[in-house]
């Protein structure tokens, strides 16, 4: 009989599987979105049945003694054939051989009966939510403005993410972070001086290992953070709830995090360091002096330096693992396809730390967009979790819950500053 825990990462690798295939290599938040949909899918499906926390917008407990297995694999399979309809073969085939590994019987069916309630309900829920609306561009090319940038030039992608109607927050503005410094200012150059010393292509300040970090953060993020994610929820051996529950934490923070990073990028529509540094004759800075050739180690991003997408990402993560965890010690085996090596990271401040340095050191983004970044995914977690997947009493059919979570408000803000405080 297939483990109901085991049956959660297992679609959760199949989720992440199929969000990677169908995006392909495009630079963007997509995938952190689409794993947050199935998610908080998986989620309603498991803890519907289950008990012992709070359902995600929902109220209709599941049938006593059914299958949270066949629950959440039929929530995520649903989901994804919605988001993924080409991917269809391949879901099935997969699902199938899930229900195969669960006894035949009454329970079976009523945990695929409760599943599929669970994945209309989000399906459901995320009718008319703004994806892939026709959001322009219309910011004019100027000192300190974004445009597209080398090699390839393309426009702004997927500008509609910044008008997504959240997971979780009321609204994509909800923890929108101050701007970019003036082009003026003092912090404005310090950004440019850094970045040419130690974000450049060749001839740059940066240590072996520094190179290295900014190499290990330049792919897929969210793959990153799943794969880990899965792993400290085997070795942890958590019950299905609650990977289901940190599962539901995780991404649908990471979900609003992207929102919340767009929402600026698009809002502020400041340009990247290589705009910056090649046009500092323009900026109007005395501090500040161009370098027409000048090029970042790794290709920028077609979208706004602030703020930075990954470190509102990462912190995002970071501080709802620490909320549903109860302690700022994460125990994250993290891996990187591009390095082909794994970290550690048994601190949220560690792994805010490197994603803030790796793109500055990767030169496509200015230390005050990392750190705005941070702070804000940071923030917005720990609203999410005051606010969602919280332990609830029994109430006689389901059992209560393990001891109750700490607050997420009573953890230590985030140390985001990275290499250069």
């Amino acid at each position: 009989m297939a483990d109901p825990a085991a049956v959660v990462r297992d679609w959760n690798a199949v989720a992440t599987d199929t969000i990677k295939a169908g995006l392909g290599p495009r630079p963007s938040g997509q995938a952190a979105v689409w794993e947050g949909f199935v998610s908080v899918a998986v989620y309603n499906a498991v803890v519907g049945i289950e008990g012992g926390y709070a359902l995600y917008k929902w109220h209709e407990r599941g049938p006593a003694g059914a299958s949270s297995a066949a629950a959440a694999a039929t929530a995520a399979h649903d989901v994804l054939l919605t988001l993924f309809p080409a991917f269809g073969a391949r879901l099935d085939t997969a699902y199938a051989d899930t229900l195969a590994a669960l006894p035949a019987g009454q329970a079976t069916d009523r945990g695929v009966d409760y599943g599929r309630r669970a994945a209309a309900r989000v399906i459901e829920l995320r009718e008319g939510d703004g994806r892939f609306a026709d959001v322009p561009f219309t910011a004019a090319p100027a000192p300190g403005v974004w445009r597209p940038t080398p090699p390839a030039f393309q426009p702004f992608i997927d500008t509609w993410l910044a008008r997504l109607r959240p997971l979780l927050l009321v609204s994509p503005q909800q923890f929108r972070p101050g701007g970019p410094p003036a082009l003026s200012s003092a912090a404005y150059a310090r950004d440019i001086q850094e970045l040419k010393a130690m974000g450049a292509k060749t001839g740059s300040d940066r240590s072996a290992r520094q190179t290295e970090t900014a190499l290990f953060f330049s792919g897929n993020l969210v793959e990153q953070v799943e794969t880990a994610v899965r792993d400290h929820a085997a070795r942890h051996r958590l019950g299905v709830a609650e990977t289901a529950r940190l599962f539901a934490a995780v991404n649908a923070s990471a979900t609003d995090a992207v929102v919340t990073a767009w929402d600026a990028k698009l809002h502020y529509a400041s340009w990247r360091p290589v705009t910056a540094i090649r046009l500092a004759d323009t900026d109007g800075n005395p501090a500040t002096t161009a370098d027409p050739a000048w090029e970042p180690l790794l290709v920028t991003p077609p979208h706004p330096d602030h703020v930075a997408g990954h470190t509102t990402v990462a912190a995002a993560v970071a501080r709802a693992l620490t909320g549903v965890l109860g302690t700022s010690h994460i125990d994250l085996h993290v891996p990187s396809d591009v390095t082909g090596t794994t970290r550690f990271y048994g601190s949220a401040d560690d792994l805010d730390r490197d994603v803030v340095d790796a793109r500055v050191w990767g030169g496509v983004h200015s230390r005050t967009a990392d750190v705005a970044g941070c702070r804000a995914g940071a923030r917005l977690a720990a609203w999410a979790l005051d606010h969602y997947f919280q332990p609830v009493a029994g109430d006689g059919t389901h059992p209560s819950p393990p001891a109750r979570t700490p607050r997420q408000g009573g953890l230590a803000e985030p140390r985001c500053g990275g290499a250069r405080d």
